[in-house]
């Protein structure tokens, strides 16, 4: 450790330079987590996939159903991916920006903004009427709305080494849990008049048919507002006060709540460390390759199969991601931190990435059964295989997360380190829907293999990705003298 940094600790002042760990305390036994601020914390994250996923098991029969596709079916893949890649487009503009904004004026405002753009966003969405105001107000509810990045900072600064993976878990099964409701929600309340017309007669669910679900997931959204207004406290704290909270987080974790130190935002150049760059480009391949499979699995399931799909429709397709949701909290919770001691967290990573081989070649696979057979119990032994896999490809972002905190080079630099993250993933998940529900399509329209050319071009993509993964540390960035995460660990 560096003279200025032990300086900064023993005058009880901590500074952009402080580590986040201390290196002179040994780890005994995990930490007991902060229950209470982790679940106010999970809940505002709930609400995010709530409402930015129930979209997604009608968006391929709202799309149809706008004059911009002019009556082809096989158009619907392209517009549709644009739509849901807005929502990535808007956030990698803002997300950057709001995670350093929460670096000094705190996480919890800009966590408890962000839920509020997202439903003033969603509402809009579920108000539009063309394929442009649907536009915006996707892009809108991804610009306003930079939660994930600060969550994971709130999270790092709630956990330490010895709780870590346990803490990082709670953020896939909170959001595995959204994306269960999230669907479920669109897919039942989609087009109210269709399956109620007696409840909703009214001309208004007739011009705004898919009003209903974006009214229900923002209805629940302050629920969870209200809930973590009242019970979520700061874990960013400059001024001389300590926070009334009955749970110490970890006194390993060096303690700013009751300095009074102020810092400026750190420049973006002290994040093009090593650890930094390594960990955000994995992140950045895991991204695309996941965005590109939650974007090709409702619009595939949905899809007829004269059209190269599953015939499921909105309902159906809703139903599987909903079960798909429930299977992927259950086995988060309670299988990740246990694969994570097991295997290290670049084995965990390299395994979880793996997973993405079966998830692209059941596609063609179930896709060819439907054509030949039918809808029968094979095919749904196909999906249930399909979303399987999906649940270890799910797996990789408690990895990753957990090596974007320990890269961080320093304490002041947390936020903006995540905010950097969170950035480049979301700039692959801007292009990932558009470029994958395109590749769809084209294949479709040329009959490039069979028309299932873009699943074997994922699949030869999720290589490089397990290329890349082997590269990082086996646990995560270890602290070394100068106060910051450096060389990988062996």
């Amino acid at each position: 450790m560096s003279t200025s940094t032990s300086e900064n600790i023993h005058d009880g002042c901590v500074g952009e330079q402080t580590p986040l760990l201390r290196k002179d305390v040994k780890l005994s036994k995990p930490t007991p987590l902060p229950k209470m601020q982790l679940f106010g914390l999970m809940l505002l994250l709930l609400a995010e996939p709530i409402m930015s996923l129930s979209v997604l098991p009608y968006i391929s029969q709202l799309v149809s159903e706008l004059p911009i596709t002019h009556g082809d079916q096989k158009r619907v893949g392209y517009y549709a991916g644009i739509i849901i890649s807005l929502y990535f487009v808007g956030e990698s503009f803002t997300v950057l920006q709001w995670s350093r904004l929460s670096d000094r004026i705190g996480r919890r405002p800009v966590l408890l903004g962000g839920i509020v753009g997202l439903m003033l966003a969603t509402t809009l969405f579920g108000l539009s009427r063309t394929f442009w105001a649907l536009s915006i107000s996707r892009f809108l509810a991804g610009a306003l709305n930079g939660n994930i990045g600060v969550t994971k900072s709130m999270v790092a600064e709630l956990t330490d080494e010895s709780n870590m993976a346990q803490g990082f878990s709670l953020l896939p099964m909170a959001w595995a849990l959204g994306a269960t409701v999230g669907p479920s929600v669109g897919g039942i309340f989609a087009r109210p008049h269709d399956r109620w017309p007696n409840a909703f007669s009214n001309q208004f669910w007739l011009d705004y048919p898919y009003f209903l679900p974006c009214a229900v997931t923002t209805a629940y959204a302050m629920v969870p507002l209200a809930i973590a207004s009242i019970f979520l406290k700061e874990t960013l704290h400059r001024d001389s006060q300590t926070p009334e909270s009955g749970e110490e987080v970890s006194e390993i974790i060096i303690d700013v709540r009751s300095n009074n130190c102020s810092a400026r935002p750190p420049p973006l150049r002290s994040l093009l460390t090593r650890p930094v760059l390594l960990t955000v480009s994995n992140y950045a391949a895991i991204a695309f390759l996941e965005i590109s499979v939650h974007t090709l699995v409702p619009v595939v399931y949905a899809t007829p199969v004269e059209h190269g799909g599953l015939g499921l429709g909105p309902a159906r397709t809703g139903i599987c991601m909903g079960a798909y949701g429930i299977m992927n909290g259950l086995l988060q919770v309670t299988f990740f931190a246990r694969i994570v001691k097991r295997l290290g967290v670049r084995g965990s990573l390299v395994a979880f990435v793996s997973c993405l081989i079966p998830t692209f070649l059941l596609f063609p696979i179930a896709g060819l059964h439907a054509r030949r057979v039918g809808m029968d119990h094979a095919l749904f032994f196909y999906i249930f295989l399909q979303l399987f896999s999906m649940v270890g490809v799910d797996m990789t972002y408690g990895c990753i997360f957990m090596y974007v905190s320990s890269a961080a080079p320093n304490k002041g630099t947390l936020g903006a380190t995540n905010g950097l993250a969170q950035t480049v993933a979301s700039v692959q998940r801007s292009v990932g829907p558009a470029i994958s529900a395109s590749l769809f399509a084209f294949s479709l329209e040329n009959n490039i293999m069979g028309g299932y050319g873009v699943f074997y071009a994922l699949t030869a993509l999720t290589f490089s990705a397990i290329w890349l993964a082997t590269r990082l540390p086996r646990d995560s960035w270890k602290l070394q003298d100068e106060g910051r995460f450096g060389d990988r660990a062996s």
